[in-house]
């Protein structure tokens, strides 16, 4: 090696020697994507006891299916709450019963991740749905609204279809849509109650599910809304419970039949929820007055505190969640 290459190599081993030392005292300066606390505001802690309304509260009962904006209080989807961070960009979603409960909050939840979203609802939820349209377009997200009957078969296919023709295509699908009322006695309930129920919340995704399906990717999600019902019913709720139960089944069945196709299947099994449900039926007034009363944190959830579960199954962070029922139910139910 000749003096020339000597200095040459001195030269270049130094300077990375003073490279290596100045990272080793310089702060690190964040990039794109990446975290740094120094720019990030602290967050408040609250008290999950305390966030939300406690019972009891008054009475009160809409014709079914009822409107969320008649509901006092009335529910929080996280319409002024919800703040997203990109992680659904680019995606498609349709969700069923997306005009109010937690079918509402995902669809907020999903347009402020990115995602543009279709949401199907009961013509008579129009003045709910006119609400959340708005929210998603304020986002500029496209917003497709697709009011329906879910019990006819035609309807629900002619569903799935206009969703892929409106939003470009699809890659999740939130089967969210739920009939529920309380009966005293099984035989307060008549066949055409039954079959009303079954149609809504078992049939309905059936139909949807096998029509969505040819054109979901893989890495496409489908994520059910199951209950604690499905796991501890209430008396009340004979054909309601029996319905999320079957939820809870057909998630766990579809995930071991898709996933070798690259297609999740999850379910949210949320605990009791102030939602148009309760008002309209699903509850009685004596139960409602004290709703949520008897859970560990002392009140009923709302929308907006699952709103970041149905992002999170369906986040392709989350790809090795495949087959499970997510639970929130303020520290009571399963799972």
């Amino acid at each position: 090696m000749n003096e020339k290459d000597k200095i040459n190599r001195r030269q270049v081993i130094g300077g990375l020697g003073a490279t290596l030392a100045a990272a080793a005292v310089s702060p690190v300066f964040a990039g794109p994507g990446s975290s740094n606390p120094e720019h990030v505001a602290p967050q408040k802690l609250q008290d999950p006891t305390t966030k939300y309304p406690k019972p009891p509260f008054k009475g009160q009962s809409q014709p079914w299916p009822g409107l969320a904006s008649q509901m006092d209080p009335r529910p929080d989807h996280g319409e002024t709450s919800y703040k997203g961070s990109g992680r659904l960009a680019g995606r498609k979603a349709l969700i069923t019963g997306g005009d109010s409960g937690m079918g509402r909050a995902a669809a907020i939840a999903y347009a402020r991740e990115g995602a543009d979203v279709a949401i199907n609802y009961f013509p008579t939820e129009e003045p709910d749905a006119r609400e959340v349209i708005a929210l998603i377009k304020a986002e500029g997200r496209k917003a497709i609204a697709i009011p329906g009957d879910l019990r006819d078969e035609a309807f629900c296919q002619k569903l799935v279809a206009d969703a892929v023709r409106g939003l470009g295509g699809l890659d999740i699908l939130v089967s969210n849509a739920g009939r529920q009322q309380a009966h005293q006695s099984i035989l307060d309930i008549s066949t055409e109650q039954f079959d009303w129920t079954m149609k809504t919340n078992i049939y309905a995704p059936f139909w949807i599910i096998k029509a969505a399906l040819p054109h979901l990717q893989p890495g496409s999600v489908i994520i059910g809304t199951t209950s604690e019902q499905a796991y501890d019913p209430s008396p009340d709720l004979y054909d309601y419970a029996q319905t999320k139960a079957a939820t809870m089944n057909y998630v766990k069945s579809l995930a071991k039949q898709l996933g070798p196709k690259g297609i999740r299947v999850n379910g949210v099994a949320p605990g009791p929820i102030w939602t148009p449900l309760q008002v309209s039926g699903g509850a009685t007034q004596e139960k409602l007055e004290m709703f949520g009363g008897q859970t560990p944190l002392g009140r009923p959830g709302q929308p907006a505190e699952l709103g970041s579960i149905y992002v999170q199954l369906a986040a392709s962070d989350a790809s090795y969640a495949n087959g499970q029922v997510y639970g929130s139910a303020g520290g009571s139910g399963q799972p």
